[in-house]
């Protein structure tokens, strides 16, 4: 409804998993990353966990976005079944016709491992999904582990991947379930999003769905939705829609924090202005009892053991004395002594629990905001492109930045794709260009990052500044040198042969573990194989997979391996 009101092609706050709508933080892009290896390694499972709404789901259909088309994928979606009717599933789901009656597993396991090693014959690899595996019971997670038993002599036939909350964890270290946990090739537990990457998921999805120019939310309305949703995606989702819903129905264009209280206490039950009102009802009531609280806290701390020289307190306390109290059954146990018993606790009157409302995140106390800093931001890129040169040892005197930059191996390179996330794998400073006003832009250097705020250079100034203002006026254009390998061409098409492959097939393999082939710094191909290599490290890291391997994939490399070069002050 309020999509015509924000200038927006469809709803950007969606709870259904689009997986164009995925934002690719660092967690999500190391779940990717865990799910592709699903598809190259050499069989057993692989694990995804993650607290409810973290964007499991939403992962794994970017994921099958990215399968190879050498690759089957059966997936699960309702593990609620019997070992039977999985085996029924798995076996409609690869298109397995079976002659059973459904009384025995052998025709499904018979005829399922037949079509694996068929398949694996004609150099294709097969992968099961199952999704929501918390709900699978333990015998039918011990037919799964069975079903990884169907392999050659150089690999297993079949790669498992389960996806599920917290308790699939808990599941697996069942003593019952040893042998499958130990067929766990790759575990990865999905978090909430932390402040700056919340900015940057809101602000992404609202890109994607069409919006440009100011995000209709502001500072202290983004870092209440932070301490709302504590930055799980669905929360985030349901919270901003109601927002916005609110802000269109009452004709306003931007969301402030007020509105994002209203908004919780539609769509959460969580009214910041009702949570302060108990807050100071329970106030008075509380003071006696916690006047009691602290007498008998005065009358205990005496009795209470010490950590080294500091008197334990009362926070304290409910740690220590459970592991003293254990630490004293063993010591009895062992020496058979009798022991003097621990004190008896003084009665403490327990307190009305208080309605605490959210903690804010504050910004450092030295971050500033970027508003205030644009005006004085330089309106042309030359001297951002020359202060940035000095971090590569490279002055272009009075000549062009990137005409001269070539003379010293390098190149110029300039996007408009960038996360945060992203600046941060990329892990080296660079040009941002920023919205001033409409059509005019400013440029800063960026030299480092933290998780709230970031670093700009111009001329003589340097400042920090925090994420939640810099994404109010940073659309994701960045620009950088790079130093392009020898022998180096953009835009290679399949089965074009270039030294540059060579190369690019050995890096590739030092960070796949795999032992690089002799030769393999030599002219090659850029066939298939290697092109479905270039796809999967690109999807792992967020950036498009194309298997195109162009400068953002070669830098990206070279960060994974450590390479030299300036380097982005991430703390």
């Amino acid at each position: 409804m309020y999509a015509n009101h924000f200038d927006l092609k469809q709803d950007p706050f969606s709870i259904a998993p689009d997986p164009r709508l995925l934002f690719m933080s660092d967690r999500h892009r190391e779940a990717l990353a865990h799910l592709l290896f699903g598809v190259t390694g050499a069989g057993g499972f692989v694990l995804l966990t993650g607290d409810i709404g973290t964007g499991k789901t939403t992962v794994c259909r970017c994921f099958l976005e990215q399968i190879p088309p050498a690759c089957n994928v059966a997936i699960v979606f309702n593990p609620k079944l019997s070992a039977m009717e999985l085996l029924q599933t798995i076996c409609e789901e690869f298109h397995i016709t079976v002659d059973a009656d459904g009384t025995s597993l052998k025709p499904y396991v018979d005829a399922l491992n037949v079509f694996l090693l068929q398949s694996h014959a004609a150099g294709q690899s097969n992968v099961l999904i199952v999704d929501e595996a918390q709900n699978l019971q333990p015998e039918v997670l011990e037919q799964l582990r069975l079903l990884t038993n169907l392999e050659t002599y150089e690999r297993k036939l079949l790669q498992i991947v389960l996806i599920g909350q917290l308790e699939l964890r808990t599941m697996l270290e069942r003593p019952d379930l040893e042998q499958l946990s130990q067929r766990v090739i790759a575990r990865y537990h999905l978090v909430a999003l932390n402040m700056a990457d919340t900015v940057r998921y809101i602000q992404h999805r609202l890109s994607v769905t069409g919006h440009s120019g100011q995000i209709p939310f502001d500072e202290k309305a983004l870092r209440r939705i932070y301490a709302l949703t504590r930055g799980i995606p669905r929360r985030i989702n349901l919270l901003c829609g109601r927002a916005l819903l609110g802000a269109w129905t009452n004709g306003q264009h931007q969301v402030n924090r007020a509105m994002i209280d209203k908004a919780a206490g539609e769509v959460f039950g969580e009214d910041a202005g009702e949570t302060k009102r108990m807050r100071h009802a329970y106030a008075m009531p509380l003071v006696g009892a916690f006047s009691a609280l602290a007498l008998a806290l005065a009358l205990g701390l005496q009795f209470w053991p010490r950590a080294g020289n500091r008197t334990l307190s009362a926070a304290d306390h409910e740690v220590a004395m459970p592991a003293a109290a254990t630490h004293s059954n063993k010591t009895t146990a062992a020496s058979g002594a009798a022991q003097v018993p621990p004190p008896v606790p003084v009665p403490v009157p327990v307190p009305v629990p208080v309605p605490v409302a959210p903690v804010q995140v504050p910004a450092p106390a030295q971050a500033e905001d970027m508003e205030a800093l644009l005006p004085r931001l330089p309106n042309v890129i030359e001297p951002a492109w020359r202060s940035l040169g000095a971090y590569w040892k490279y002055d272009p005197g009075m000549a062009d930045p990137c005409s001269a930059a070539p003379l010293q191996q390098l190149q110029c390179y300039r996007t408009a794709d960038v996360t945060v996330s992203l600046l941060r794998q990329l892990g080296r400073p660079g040009i941002l260009t920023l919205q001033k006003a409409k059509g005019v832009v400013a440029f800063a250097v960026v030299t480092g990052l933290t998780d709230q705020t970031a670093t700009l250079k111009w001329g003589s100034e340097v400042h920090q500044v925090t994420l939640g203002s810099l994404a109010r006026f940073w659309r994701g254009d960045f620009s950088t040198y790079w130093q392009p390998p020898v022998g180096y061409q953009p835009d290679l098409r399949e089965g074009a042969v270039s030294p540059v492959m060579g190369m690019l097939s050995g890096k590739l393999s030092q960070l796949e573990g795999k032992p690089q082939q002799a030769g393999a710094a030599d002219t090659m191909a850029l066939d298939s194989a290697l092109i479905a290599r270039v796809k999967a490290f690109q999807a792992g890291h967020g950036i498009k997979a194309d298997g195109q391997a162009g400068p953002m994939t070669f830098m990206l490399i070279d960060k994974a391996l450590g390479g030299s070069g300036p380097s982005l002050e991430i703390r």
